[in-house]
């Protein structure tokens, strides 16, 4: 389902195409890094090579149930996902929290007509992984833009506490610090006087 077709709280998956890329991965990496080293083996050391396969056929197996346990959706207040066959993994990130909304699309994924959109937030933003991507969006910009329209509503969470900008914390913080230095200028000490060389 395209993601102009979306509703708020209404679970979306991936593009078909999706299910194809991963296939069209699993040929690849077959061909590039298994084949070269499994068929001079296999001629001669037949059992070693029935293993790779079994895995192979298994992967082919997995693609499908992989892509009927992904989820995603946008909700008023957070973007949530879930994935995963025999282990499911869900998360949430709330809009204010959320830095940036990049997209990204490589050449499989140009040529399968669909592109990721990886979600970053405040704990994430230094480091080179996003905190949630959204595979096989087939309008990326229109999502991207969604998203980034609910972050500008909702604000951003400040970096250091958690704490909303502005939040009454910092007022109490301020008054107690007023309050220290009151009571350090009401103290009256003598004046230090400076060491005297000894004679």
């Amino acid at each position: 389902m395209p993601p102009t077709a979306l509703r708020i709280g209404e679970a979306f998956r991936p593009v078909p195409q999706f299910r194809s890329y991963l296939y069209a991965s699993l040929v690849l990496a077959v061909v590039i890094l298994i084949l070269p080293w499994l068929a001079p083996i296999a001629v001669f050391e037949f059992p070693i090579a029935v293993p790779v396969l079994a895995v192979i056929v298994f992967v082919a197996y997995w693609i499908p149930l992989y892509y009927k346990s992904i989820a995603y959706c946008l909700t008023a207040t957070e973007v949530t996902w879930q994935r995963g066959v025999w282990f499911r993994q869900t998360g949430i990130v709330p809009y204010n929290r959320i830095t940036n909304v990049d997209i990204t699309q490589g050449p499989l994924m140009r040529f399968f007509s669909f592109s990721a959109v990886k979600v970053q937030t405040a704990g994430y933003s230094a480091q080179a992984r996003a905190e949630i991507i959204l595979n096989g969006i087939a309008d990326a910009k229109d999502l991207q833009e969604r998203i980034m329209n609910f972050v500008r509503t909702t604000g951003p969470v400040a970096a250091t506490g958690g704490e909303p900008e502005g939040a009454p914390a910092a007022d109490a913080v301020v008054e107690e610090l007023r309050a220290i230095r009151h009571l350090l200028e009401g103290r009256k000490e003598p004046p230090h006087e400076p060491d005297r060389p000894a004679s």
